[in-house]
């Protein structure tokens, strides 16, 4: 069972595109697949054409249990599941901070999913919160979509110097350049510099109007454009981030 949250703190990034087509990928390759929408906006829900149920609200998801189980959701696609979001899930700080040991919960939720799927992926909301550092406990990878400009380098290094003074395991981090324009200087420069790190991907996202039309298809780019060259760029990235898995 891997963990594998998809987090910026910045938004407006890929993360939800990110999310929905990895997970597509994962339970394409055989692996029974989870994604779990974190984010109050339910975009990953509305990507895969699902509803929460009335009554599943944040503080249901924090009892985890028998509450999940009950609400996960089946996709169009064979061995792909999703939780979906409720626009609740907005409170999950303040519930979060009535527990105690609070930056555990959402690992504990987590753990009794392990034993019935192999890849559990979170599409998070951005910013850095209680719910944020519980993704950062609860995560085996957290994979990091980055825009390769100026301004991402510096939300990058304010996440970098969280997980220091937090003494959390930065190897756990891995960048995936998205939305790059190749034709741009700045991503060009900013690519090659990030790309002396360890755990940097080399295959990346372009930005291409593919994406965009996932909201008209309401699929995953490799479902309805497998060979298009945004639906082969996930492969590819879904083919390298499996050797961290």
């Amino acid at each position: 069972m891997a963990i594998i949250a998809v987090y910026n703190i910045k938004g407006g990034v890929g993360k939800t595109a990110t999310s929905v087509n990895l997970s597509y990928l994962s339970a394409g390759s055989g692996k029974q697949t989870l994604l779990c929408d974190l984010d109050p906006q339910g975009s990953a829900s509305y990507y895969f054409r699902v509803k929460s149920a009335k009554k599943f609200r944040a503080d249901k998801f924090l009892k985890g249990g028998k509450h999940i189980e009950r609400n996960i959701r089946g996709t169009d696609y064979e061995d792909l599941d999703i939780l979906p979001a409720d626009f609740s899930y907005r409170n999950l700080d303040l519930a979060l901070d009535e527990i105690k040991k609070s930056r555990q919960q959402l690992r504990k939720v987590l753990n009794p999913l392990t034993d019935e799927y192999d890849h559990l992926f979170l599409d998070c909301p951005p910013n850095i919160t209680l719910l944020s550092e519980n993704i950062f406990y609860a995560a085996d990878i957290l994979l990091i979509p980055f825009i390769p400009t100026t301004l991402s380098m510096l939300s990058f290094s304010k996440l970098l110097d969280f997980f220091k003074q937090s003494d959390l395991d930065r190897k756990k981090i891995i960048v995936l350049f998205s939305m790059v324009e190749k034709r741009k200087k700045i991503h060009q420069d900013m690519m090659q510099h990030l790309n002396s790190r360890k755990r940097v991907l080399n295959m990346f996202i372009p930005y291409l109007a593919d994406v965009e039309k996932m909201g008209v298809h309401r699929k995953p780019v490799p479902a309805f454009s497998p060979n298009s060259v945004a639906g082969q760029a996930y492969t590819d990235v879904w083919d390298e981030l499996q050797e961290y898995i």
